[in-house]
Parts: C-alpha cells; structure tokens; sequence
C-alpha cells in the first residue's frame, strides 16, 4: 500500500510539473508573439521609409548620385539584416536551450541555474533588439551621407549590439554547461544508490 502511495505521489508531482511547464510555454508564446509583432510593425515602417527613399533617388536626374544612394540604401539594409539574423539564431538557440530546460525539470533534475542564464540571456537579446531599431531609425533617416555624430552613434549602437549578441551567446552556453552538470549529477546519485 505504502509503495502505491509513493508512486501516486511521484505521478502527481510529474503531473503538476507538466502542467506549469505547458503554462511557462504558452506565456512565452504570448511575449514571443507581441515580440514578433513590434519587429515586424518596425520592420515594415523602415521598409516603407526605405521604398520611399528609393522612390525619391529614381527622382534624380543625376544617375551617378542615385546611384551611390541606391548602393548607400543597399548597404544600410545589408548591415541591419546581419544583426536581424544573428538576433534570430540566438532566439533559436534559446528556444532550445528552454525546451531542454522543461524537459529536464519534468524528469526532476534542478534547473535553476539554467534558468537563471536563459533569463540573461533573453534579457540580452530584447536589449540587442531596441539597439538594432535604434539603428533602423537612424539609417532611415536619410538617403544622404551619414553625418560625424550619427556615424558615431551608429558606430557605438553596432559594437553594443555585438557585445550584446555575444554576451547571450556566452550565457546560453553557460545555460547548456549547467543543464550537463545537473544531469551528471543526477546519473552520479542514480549510481550511488543501487549501490548502498
């Protein structure tokens, strides 16, 4: 009876952690989607400034300047796109990372550690995220040369998107080191106890 009861207790448990770990998913569903929204309703402005920008180039009379302008746009939208797909590896690779996180608290190991870094890490890419709008509306601004001040600016937002972009990268890893840890620790205890 005491063993049925135990193993009625262990079922429940399992139980309740998949349903909060079902709740943590749809929310992070819910943030990933209003995330998504303001990219795209960023992304789709900037484009149409950008459109708009070209539409007035095709204006001029002189085809060398539109030309260069036609190039400058080219490369703004290069550079911008670089950071966009770099920002969507690191969503990818945290989504996994929390994936393996749920399943890993669903069998009972600690995963607080990790947790901790995915929260870091997340924090890291919606600060990379507003440096890369910053950047968008700056580069948006105009089809001319960029002035010494924007430049600047521009310089420093880029080298503090790379930072940021690298310092998620460091803590998912450090997520995925801590996850191996406390499944090492887990294998070492089941081990350790057939053998008392």
């Amino acid at each position: 009876m005491k063993k049925y009861l135990i193993l009625f207790v262990v079922l429940l448990m399992a139980l309740s952690v998949n349903v909060r770990a079902v709740r943590a998913q749809s929310e992070r569903d819910e943030i990933r989607a209003q995330m998504k929204e303001r990219v795209e309703a960023m992304r789709t402005e900037v484009k149409q400034k950008m459109d708009t920008l070209r539409f007035q180039i095709k204006g001029e009379q002189d085809t060398a300047k539109a030309r260069i302008k036609e190039l400058r746009i080219t490369g703004r939208e290069q550079a911008l796109m670089r950071f966009d797909v770099a920002v969507e590896r690191m969503n990818n690779l945290k989504n996994k990372v929390d994936t393996y996180i749920l399943t890993l608290e669903a069998k009972g190991l600690d995963t607080a550690e990790a947790k901790s870094f995915l929260a870091t890490a997340n924090a890291k890419l919606n600060d990379a995220t507003a440096k890369i709008a910053e950047m968008n509306a700056l580069l948006s601004a105009s089809i001319d040369e960029l002035s010494k001040e924007n430049r600047t600016k521009l310089v420093t937002l880029a080298q503090d998107t790379q930072k940021l972009i690298r310092e998620a990268h460091l803590a998912l890893g450090d997520a995925v080191k801590s996850l191996k840890d406390a499944v090492r620790k887990k294998v070492e205890e089941l081990r350790q106890t057939p053998a008392e």
